[in-house]
């Protein structure tokens, strides 16, 4: 009898087009679900709270649905297969490794997430941190970016933002105070000036009062608006009308 070499058949064999193809089609599938948990997370709901957890999250999420199909789709093929297989059995020292490495970032990451979801502050809030004011423009997963006055950036760890004491003008309530300093001559008379500037300031939480009097006097204008832009308009509108107003009372004359 004539003995032949027959080859078993592996199931598990695939042609690298169907390799390919499996690896297209869990990409496509990825991107759908990051796509469509992306919509469901974000809703109609466009309110400072939910779009700042929205952003966070979203990124999170994302990451997250991307690696796992990467993974899948490459775990296909069988020689990565086997590379993964000689990978698993050093996972804990490869962990421990990482660990140590990646703390800081590790702990910006974890701050991130407490940020978004206990919301100390949040996307468009006026805030204070570190002696610096300014308004929260952006949360990353790693970083919070604020935008200062002067329309610099300040680049914070989410870290350190997560263990620093924050003033949040805004937490409560998106309303906010525009306020105007303009100095005046020693011989003004500073009562009636207070009270000519009334004027330009009527509201019921509005006023007007002598902040200083340390080398030239200082009059301080406040007055109540509805949110941070309105208040820097405001500001811009109080400073001509306060020097127009000046001048006419004969201040600078």
């Amino acid at each position: 009898m004539i003995g032949t070499n027959v080859r078993p058949s592996n199931p598990e064999a695939m042609e690298p087009w169907q390799s390919l193809l499996v690896i297209v089609i869990v990409l496509v599938a990825t991107f759908v679900v990051a796509r469509l948990i992306d919509r469901r997370i974000m809703g109609a709901n466009q309110s400072p709270e939910a779009m700042t957890r929205y952003r966070v999250l979203r990124r999170t999420i994302s990451s997250g649905i991307v690696t796992v199909g990467l993974l899948s789709a490459l775990l296909v093929i069988p020689q990565v297969r086997a590379v993964a297989g000689g990978l698993l059995a050093s996972t804990a020292v490869l962990g421990l490794i990482i660990g140590f490495a990646a703390q800081r970032t590790l702990g910006n990451f974890v701050a991130g997430l407490m940020i978004a979801m206990t919301q100390p502050l949040r996307i468009g809030d006026w805030v204070e941190v570190g002696g610096l004011e300014g308004a929260v423009e952006e949360i990353t997963l790693m970083y919070t970016f604020i935008r200062t006055e002067d329309n610099a950036r300040l680049v914070i760890p989410n870290e350190k933002l997560a263990s620093d004491t924050i003033r949040n003008s805004t937490i409560r309530s998106a309303a906010k105070y525009a306020e105007v300093k303009v100095q005046v001559p020693l011989s003004a008379d500073l009562r009636s000036l207070v009270e000519a500037l009334r004027a330009e300031v009527p509201g019921e939480r509005d006023e007007v009062f002598v902040s200083s009097v340390d080398g030239s006097p200082t009059l301080t204008l406040r007055a109540w608006t509805e949110s941070e832009p309105a208040a820097e308009q405001l500001e811009r509108d109080l400073r001509l009308r306060v020097h127009t107003r000046l001048r006419e009372l004969g201040t600078y004359a």
